[in-house]
């Protein structure tokens, strides 16, 4: 294994990932056999395997460019169109998957009332997207991210119910993810400035390398236990059931 497949591995340096991976797959799981399942945004299907116990389709709108997804190009999309917008009948699915994908969208509470739409009465919504990122996917990236309390607001307003709201880790994660996107973005074998100015930033990138690198995000995962508010949290987990009666 390499080192950089080892970096993606490791919780670490990408728990933002890793605890999204684990909790969609504890969601699958939860599922019964043989339930339809829609994954919206589906990109490079990379929860097919999750969801192999399920009858498993896909949506996306399939207009990125393969370095722009997960796995370096699209997975096999069954419905290729707008989120708002999905070509099935009402109550077709029993659960619906939706990860990192409302900041993406330019309309997200049309989003989520379709959602409400074309899922069976109690089925289930389960939901991720980020509090806070940087662009990404360019251009279709509209939103900076998403509170507990809009996921509480529309989604009750769509018609869904019993709304559970998880932090995807806490605020000094948060801090150690950012410690390390500084490396990166700062590396001086890599960033955009003059060689002299890069000459002159390397002794200092290799003195904060240590602290930034590994002090830092170990002590942020030591800590983070302790953060009670978690108002820098990446994002959150949220699950939701449709209403037998929705919006």
């Amino acid at each position: 294994m390499s080192w950089r497949s080892r970096l993606k591995a490791c919780p670490l340096f990408a728990f933002n990932l890793i605890n999204r991976d684990r909790w969609i797959a504890q969601q699958a799981a939860s599922l019964p056999a043989g339930a339809s399942v829609l994954d919206v945004g589906a990109g490079s299907c990379p929860y097919r395997g999750y969801f192999a116990h399920c009858h498993y389709q896909t949506q996306d709108f399939a207009a990125l460019a393969p370095d722009q997804l997960r796995d370096g190009g699209y997975g096999r999309i069954d419905y290729v169109c707008d989120a708002a917008s999905i070509p099935v009948d009402a109550g077709s699915f029993d659960a619906i998957l939706c990860a990192e994908v409302l900041e993406h969208v330019p309309e997200p509470i049309k989003v989520v009332r379709e959602f409400a739409r074309i899922l069976k009465p109690g089925g289930k919504l389960m939901l991720t997207a980020p509090l806070g990122s940087g662009i990404h996917q360019e251009p279709h990236h509209y939103y900076g991210g998403y509170t507990e309390y809009w996921y509480r607001k529309f989604l009750s307003e769509a018609g869904f119910e019993h709304i559970a709201v998880q932090a995807n880790a806490g605020s000094f994660m948060y801090y150690a993810q950012e410690s390390i996107r500084f490396l990166r973005t700062t590396n001086p074998a890599l960033i955009e400035m003059p060689l002299p100015a890069r000459l002159l930033w390397a002794p200092f990138w290799l003195l904060l390398l240590p602290v930034l690198g590994l002090l830092v995000p170990v002590s942020a995962m030591l800590l983070d236990r302790y953060d009670r508010e978690r108002r820098f949290t990446v994002g959150y987990h949220v699950t939701a059931i449709r209403a037998q009666s929705a919006a």
